[in-house]
């Protein structure tokens, strides 16, 4: 059984979609941002403020290579999970790798209405908010759509519609894949 691999940026819908698609699919969810921070016991920003971004990268990576050999999970990865090729490259061999996207805007009123997870997450440029998802998106966004196999924009639908189309989409690959 395939896993369902989210990516995208912050703010995107990973978690919650994730979440509910794993409830409808009964399957086991991980967000691997969460795992890192639980077994880091600290949160992102605290340990990339401590070690810097490439000792999180690290962890990271031995966190997708340890749940991309499982079966049958729908992750939620970190925004910047696609800037190590070999991350995707494991995450490909099991797993259905859609980008959940949505407009700089949407992102940035988002994480407007979340301060405390907003509190968790370093900041990725010197920029504020929008600048900060134009400009980090601008660099990811080739990334994200080289790794995808399905695209769905999160901007204007529900928490729901988005779960359907993952589980549509899922469900489509998985008969592909038995020759049905």
């Amino acid at each position: 059984m395939l896993n369902i691999v989210l990516i995208g940026y912050r703010a995107t819908g990973k978690t919650t979609v994730g979440q509910l698609v794993a409830r409808d699919l009964h399957r086991q969810f991980v967000d691997l941002d969460q795992v890192l921070e639980q077994e880091a016991g600290e949160s992102i920003a605290d340990l990339v403020g401590r070690e810097g971004w490439p000792e999180f990268r690290r962890r990271e990576k031995a966190l997708v290579a340890r749940y991309a050999e499982q079966s049958g999970l729908v992750l939620a990865t970190g925004g910047g999970v696609v800037i190590d090729a070999e991350n995707i490259d494991r995450l490909k061999q099991q797993g259905l790798l859609v980008w959940l996207v949505a407009e700089p805007e949407i992102i940035q009123e988002r994480l407007a209405q979340d301060q405390a997870e907003v509190a968790r997450r370093p900041a990725l440029t010197s920029g504020q908010t929008v600048t900060e998802v134009e400009e980090v998106l601008r660099t990811r966004q080739p990334l994200y759509q080289a790794a995808a196999d399905v695209v769905i924009s999160t901007s204007d639908l529900s928490i729901d519609q988005v779960a359907s189309r993952i589980i549509a989409a899922v469900r489509y690959q998985e008969r592909a894949n038995s020759g049905r």
